[in-house]
């Protein structure tokens, strides 16, 4: 004898908002009164689609049952706040579900990717042998796509991923016409949707998603992570300003701003050298501090919210080393460049490297030596809480 179970997620709890019906709905004569009160109750309700569908094939698998073989239906039902909210309370239903009838194997009807999302909470308790998206048949008119239009910019959860995107573009792009040199706006909006669709093929939304999350905990889990947050935020601000006033300053400016930042470029003539790598060059030095204040603020809002969850591990400490690395190792580069650019050599002298590399080079050196002491302290925590893996 095989129990099979046909069951149907309605992730958002439709059927319960809409026709008062607690979810798991259990039998076919159940199923079916809970479909005619959710088609009465919204007859434009997708999900009542999937649960006829459901019902159909429920029907047509006792129709072709052998010897003792079952079959039941099922209807489980999430929570309005699709999320993990809801996944738990399909979670609990099924495991009802599984209890009362012990199914061998289950057949999964939905109606869009929505309720498919389940679908992993669903095959680590039980075995799907086949998964049916019902697909509602239209009129494919222009009336029938300006509903479906209308519907799409009505519903909440779709609002979000029409307009939103359709508004930024918009936004970009007048900014882009009104602002004088708008030309960088307008040009960066394919490299914006280009990185959107990298990402989204990559696979990297879980992660995005993560990095979200922390920035969101972190601006919430005190008042010292929330004004180190701030304060990352507001260096970018600079640092974009930063840029944007170098881009659009004069040549005296420019020029002054390369001979007060290095002492071993006495003169600087930006209108002899190649003046479009050389702006850029000055502009990533100026806002070169602004970004590292920022990073380095994040990193300690991150630091503060694991402390004060108990999980500190002392990598954003390392984190904060790696930057001083990075902006020392930045500067000197900066300055190499700025040197060619002028027009004189960069001395191979041994004075003129050492006075450049000196400081680049000791924070590599101490770098090393706070990464070597925070791995001691971990592991001396995994062999005090007995976790050290000795490879068997």
């Amino acid at each position: 004898m095989v129990r099979t179970l046909v069951m149907t997620v309605d992730r958002d709890n439709d059927l319960g908002v809409k026709s008062g019906i607690r979810g798991p709905v259990i039998g076919r004569k159940n199923a079916l009164n809970a479909v005619l009160r959710l088609g009465i109750a919204d007859p434009e309700e997708s999900d009542s689609n999937a649960i006829f569908g459901a019902l159909h094939h429920h029907d047509k698998m006792i129709e072709n049952a052998k010897g003792n073989d079952e079959v039941e239906i099922a209807i489980l039902t999430g929570d309005v706040r699709v999320g993990p909210r809801s996944d738990r309370a399909i979670a609990s239903q099924l495991e009802e579900v599984i209890q009362e009838f012990q199914p061998d194997s289950a057949v999964l009807v939905t109606d869009g990717a929505d309720d498919e999302a389940s679908l992993p909470i669903i095959t680590s308790r039980l075995r799907v042998d086949h998964i049916e998206k019902i697909i509602v048949r239209q009129n494919r008119g222009i009336e029938s796509t300006y509903y479906y239009i209308v519907k799409a910019v009505e519903d909440p959860r779709w609002r979000a991923r029409l307009l939103v995107p359709l508004a930024i573009f918009l936004m970009i792009f007048g900014l882009g016409i009104i602002l004088p040199n708008g030309g960088i706006l307008i040009g960066a909006m394919p490299l914006i949707m280009g990185i959107w669709v990298l990402t989204k093929g990559l696979g990297l939304e879980q992660q995005l998603d993560r990095l979200l999350n922390d920035m969101r905990d972190s601006a919430t889990g005190g008042i010292w992570s929330s004004l180190l947050w701030a304060l990352a935020i507001v260096s970018v601000l600079f640092s974009i300003l930063t840029v944007w006033q170098v881009l659009t300053g004069t040549t005296v400016e420019l020029n002054n701003y390369v001979e007060q930042g290095y002492s071993s470029i006495t003169v600087f003539d930006l209108d002899s050298v190649n003046r479009d790598m050389a702006v850029w060059v000055i502009a990533f030095d100026q806002a070169l501090t602004w970004i590292v204040v920022s990073i380095f603020s994040f990193a300690l809002s991150i630091g503060v919210l694991r402390w004060k969850e108990g999980t500190f591990t002392g990598r954003s400490i390392q984190l904060i080393g790696l930057g001083a690395v990075i902006y020392t190792m930045t500067k000197a580069v900066i300055e190499v460049l700025l040197t060619e650019l002028s027009g004189d050599d960069y001395s191979l002298a041994f004075g003129e490297i050492s006075e450049t590399w000196f400081v680049p080079i000791m924070a590599t050196v101490l770098y090393y030596l706070l990464r070597t002491v925070v791995q001691s302290f971990e592991e001396s925590d995994e062999v005090i809480n007995g976790n050290r893996f000795w490879g068997v």
